[in-house]
């Protein structure tokens, strides 16, 4: 079988125990459920950072990502577009700086 290389789409988003972080994570989780038909999540996770004062700090996370079925070089402008427009919602809602959202190559092996 060929493998087929697709955009993975992934955030990553700070447990701060606020009701807009929990808010942001479900839309974020309903997006990519009705967009791509699902998602992977995982909480608690440890994200690791260093200070500006050089002293590592850290703090749960969550991550959330899908596979979307697009060819990740063909459709490169459209996904980039997307999880720009997700940037930008998680700015308008947490004002967060530290929320991550990553698009990657991904290969999967399919009919």
């Amino acid at each position: 079988m060929p493998l087929s290389k697709r955009a993975r789409i992934e955030i990553y988003l700070p447990q701060r125990g606020d009701t807009a972080y929990a808010r942001l994570e479900h839309a974020f989780e309903a997006e990519f459920l009705e967009t791509f038909g699902g998602c992977t999540v995982i909480k608690n996770a440890k994200g690791l950072y260093l200070a500006g004062d050089g002293k590592t700090d850290n703090e749960k996370i969550s991550l959330v990502y899908a596979d979307t079925p697009f060819d990740f070089d063909e459709h490169f402008d459209e996904v980039s577009k997307y999880s720009d427009d997700l940037r930008a919602a998680a700015m308008e809602v947490t004002n967060e700086e530290s929320i991550l959202i990553a698009v990657s190559a991904i290969y999967h092996s399919v009919p």
